[in-house]
């Protein structure tokens, strides 16, 4: 879908998806490689060398495919559209890893101990949450 708008390097798709995601979707290089290298294979896309970047354009096969299903797709970034900002879960996911790496190389035996029942605690928190039940183990 996004190659429609223009051609874009793997990178550009990346972001372009981070974007329209709000932050919410990024895909990783692992991801958007092989993705391109399969339409590379079924004929949807093209890549070319520019600049020493693999530049992926469609090809008429692939605008005929998306075209095609224009009707019958859904738009895979219309459940990020919202007027309010998003919460970047991922960013304190990140912050949260790095925390936890830092207890782990330089924390006494004691402290990666509680840090393992704070994680534990947070972990079946956000269960609890998903379920509609009490939000705090306690609770």
């Amino acid at each position: 879908m996004l190659l429609t708008e223009e051609p874009m390097h793997g990178y550009q798709l990346m972001q372009a998806i981070a974007d329209r995601s709000g932050g919410r979707w990024t895909p990783s290089p692992g991801a958007i490689y092989p993705t391109i290298n399969q339409l590379e294979d079924e004929g949807l896309v093209t890549v070319t060398a520019e600049a020493g970047r693999k530049l992926v354009t469609l090809t008429d096969a692939g605008r005929e495919y998306v075209e095609g299903r224009r009707e019958t797709s859904i738009d895979p970034f219309a459940n990020f559209a919202s007027d309010e900002p998003a919460t970047d879960l991922r960013g304190l996911l990140e912050e949260l890893h790095s925390a936890t790496r830092q207890v782990a190389r330089s924390g006494s035996e004691e402290q990666r101990a509680a840090a393992a029942k704070i994680l534990t605690d947070a972990r079946r928190s956000l269960y609890l949450l998903l379920a509609d039940g009490p939000q705090t183990p306690e609770a």
